[in-house]
Order: C-alpha cells, then structure tokens, then sequence
C-alpha cells in the first residue's frame, strides 16, 4: 500500500525517521534491509543528519570520519530512499553542534569561545564561508531537495566570546539578535543558491526570543522550524500557545518532532518503548490542538549520540521495535490493540512485551542489557563463598582456604564460558551492520567491564593458589 493512501487519520502528511549518523553509522547493506520496513511501517521521508560520515572533499576533507561514506555510497542510499518512497531532507549543522567541525586544529580559530568547539563565531566572515561550503557539498549530492535542516540547536555559550562580548557592549545588541543574525545569514545562503529548497531549523533558540523581535528579524519569511521535544510528560497546552506563538510571528509552516530512541539517557542501551509511545502520542494531542495545516510534518528523532564527544545510546536496531510502534500510532492516531497487532506483524514477533524478538542483534543486546551485569555482580558480590573467603582483602593478599577454590572456580569458569560463546555472536552480528570501530566501541562499554571483573577474579584465583614460599603467605 502506498504511504499517500495510509495517511488517513493521521495529522502529519510527512513522517520523517532521523538518521543520527554521528555514532554508529550503519553499513548501506542495512540500510538496503530497514528502509523497506520503515516504508511499511509508515514512514515517508529521511532525515539524514550525516556529521563526520559525509564524504567532504577539498578543504573540507579533514572533516571525514575513518569510515565516512563514499560519494557512490550517499547515491546508494538516495536510490534506496526512492525505491521506498522515502524523501530524504540532508541535516547539516551550521552554528551549534559543531564539535566535528571545530576540534580540528586548523578550524578552532572559528570557535565562538575559544576553548570549547560546541558552536561556531557569527562573527567571522570565513565562519559563513565554512559552512556555506559544507551545504553546497552536500546539496552537490541531494539535487532537488525539498528542504535542507541547518541544525541550529543548542548554540551554548553564545555571547560569551570577546568578539561577541563587543558587541553585544553597543546599544540595543542582544544575544537573541546575534543569533537570528546568524540563522537569516545561513537561511539567505541557502535560498540564494538553492531557491526551491526550504531551510529547517531546531527551534529551541527561537522558543524565548519576544514576539516583536523574532516579528521583525525577518527570519519567518526564510526558515521553518522544528519545534522538537522527547519528554514523556510534554507539555500539550504550551506546545498549541508556542505554535500560535510561531504563527503571529509570520511562520506559516511548523513540524514537530519526537524520539523513538536516544532520548533518555546518554548511555541508555535498551530502548524504553512506552516512554517514546507516550511522547508520541501527546504530539498527536498537540496537532490536533492546533490549525489542521499548520504542522507539515513529524521527525522522529533517533540519536545516536548526545554530542560528538558522549557515549553511544541505543543502536539503531534496537529501536526498531520503538519505531514501528511510534510510526504506527502516529499513521493510526493511537496505540489500540488492533494497532498492535500490526506492529508485531511487521516485527515478526507474537508479543512486544516479552523480548522474543526475532533480530539477532536486538535480542543479544536485550540479554546482555539485562543479564550480563547482574549475573557477574550475583557471583562477585552476592555469592556467599567469594563474599566470604575471597573478598578484596584476600585477594590482594591472594589468600584462600583451598577448599573454596572448588566452590568459587566452576560457577566463575562456566559464567565466562556461557558469556564468551553468546558475545562472540553478537560481535559476529554487530559486525554484518556496523563498522569496526562502532563494535569495539559498544564492546568496551557495554561488555568489557563485566568481562574484566570475572577475568579478574579467575586471575587472583589462579595466583592464590599457585605454590609460593612459606613466608608469603603469612597474613
């Protein structure tokens, strides 16, 4: 069935899922594999946030991550997009969130303070020239889109630069006038060399700014924004005031986006499904508060990061079964058990609540999740033989009664075991989807400490039993 016939009853004619590429790309191969399901399950457009993985040339190609795509490799993906009748809108970032941009040393001079490299000087004029150059290589890549996202959230620390610090010294210079300056000048960029293409921008930064001042600044006639929150509790009244807010200022075009994954916590490793329902349908709640065509569209936001320094969230394909049930309530205007039944159809799974899933990685990483560390910390901490007789006091002395080696060593040797056999499938299935470096990177968080303390203890157990001399072994 085509996504222009399933839009029936939902408020949002364009569904977007977000692509957070900025931690664990996913290989195209598997993207080839989830863009058929995101098409199925609802979904009629991309949001590619591409950071480091988008092949910068010139100049720019210090910007490239180790395994950035290859220009052939972002057509592939276009073409998949296609096939799927998913629009792709390209996200680049263009004042905050530029740490990808700004830790190199040759582009720090184009920090806004000098010593964090979270957002971009406004006024430099080779800060415009910068990020003038990285649209047009990616717009080279996306002819014909619709729309180009310039990020534009979280600019922190705005103002406090010692340029910025002058200026805003003058009369009537404030904070909100330097940052609507900047969003006009990229938005202007934009629509002079791409005039059929609409520029998004994250609308925090414009949330606090007066009526009259965000009225006048002229940015209305220029960008759309993307008033975006990932809450379970949003708040549905103050969302319907904020639009009216957007639409008295001469913004005739709204979206909102919401989370299905990477929203609640930085290292969150398991997605949390009916948080991401809830805040889902609370955005339902607020289309209909408002004018029926105000709002274009929804972005469902998947980060994958909190930041390009912060730790991985959930991958990609453990949100899976989080973004088939927030697409679906969105087309479906709700989460009815008729609903449900639909999006276990698309999982392949009889029940969302009992983790039977059938992909290989979602259900070794649930485990993992759920048991790998509390069934080490069970041995290390709770079991009565090594609180007893091999606690940190024995084994730095690397004391112990050699009776409790028998009671200690198999239940530590065969939990090694178990673990060592269901990580080597898993690090075989992260492997088939995601670049080394994302796999020794969820690895060495998410595994290896739990591994390191069940080593350790095996280790200790080896050198407090192996023969020394008498004297050593006095307490």
């Amino acid at each position: 069935m085509r996504n222009s016939e399933m839009s029936g009853s939902s408020p949002f004619k364009m569904r977007l899922v977000h692509l957070d590429l900025k931690g664990a790309p996913p290989k195209v191969s598997y993207l080839s594999e989830v863009f058929p399901l995101f098409h199925a399950l609802g979904a009629n457009g991309l949001l590619l946030e591409y950071e480091d993985m988008f092949p910068y040339e010139g100049h720019l190609r210090l910007l490239r991550a180790k395994h950035a795509y290859s220009p052939p490799e972002i057509k592939e993906i276009l073409h998949l997009a296609t096939l799927n009748e998913l629009e792709v809108i390209p996200l680049v970032q263009t004042f905050g969130h530029m740490e990808f941009v700004l830790k190199h040393e040759a582009l720090a001079h184009l920090r806004e303070v000098a010593l964090f490299p979270n957002t971009l000087n406004p006024h430099e004029a080779e800060s415009l020239a910068l990020v003038g150059a990285m649209i047009s290589q990616v717009m080279e890549l996306h002819p014909g889109a619709r729309w180009l996202h310039v990020g534009c959230d979280e600019v922190y620390y705005l103002g406090e630069g010692e340029a910025s610090r002058q200026w805003l010294r003058e009369e009537h210079n404030t904070k909100a006038g330097l940052c609507l300056s900047h969003i006009k000048a990229v938005a202007c960029h934009v629509l002079a060399r791409h005039p059929a293409t609409r520029p998004l921008v994250w609308d925090d930064m414009l949330r606090a700014i007066p009526e009259d001042q965000l009225s006048a600044s002229g940015v209305a006639q220029l960008v759309e924004p993307v008033l975006w929150d990932y809450g379970a509790d949003l708040d549905v009244h103050g969302k319907a005031l904020l639009m009216e807010k957007y639409r008295k200022c001469g913004f005739l075009r709204l979206w909102a986006a919401s989370a299905f994954k990477g929203a609640t916590g930085a290292s969150q490793a398991l997605t949390p499904i009916e948080h991401h329902l809830r805040n889902n349908v609370q955005w339902l709640q607020v289309a209909a508060s408002g004018p029926a065509d105000m709002l274009q569209g929804i972005v469902l936001t998947g980060w994958q990061r909190y930041d390009h320094f912060s730790v991985l969230c959930e991958l990609l394909p453990v949100g899976i079964p989080s973004l088939a049930v927030c697409l679906q309530s969105l087309l479906h205007g709700g989460f009815a058990e008729d609903v449900k039944a639909k999006v276990e159809n698309f999982l392949g799974i009889s029940n969302l609540e009992i983790t039977d899933f059938t992909s290989d990685i979602l259900a070794l990483v649930t485990h993992v999740g759920l048991h790998l560390r509390s069934s080490v910390d069970a041995l290390l901490e709770r079991d009565r033989y090594v609180t007893g007789w091999f606690s940190s006091y024995h084994r730095r002395r690397k004391l112990i009664h050699p009776v409790m080696v028998q009671h200690i060593q198999p239940q530590a040797l065969s939990l090694l075991a178990r673990w060592s056999t269901l990580l080597q499938e898993l690090e075989a299935a992260l492997h088939r989807v995601f670049y080394p470096d994302t796999v020794e990177e969820w690895l060495e968080e998410n595994v290896q400490p739990s591994l390191r303390r069940l080593q350790g203890l095996l280790q200790d157990l080896r050198e407090a039993t192996s023969p020394r001399p008498l004297a050593a072994q006095d307490p």
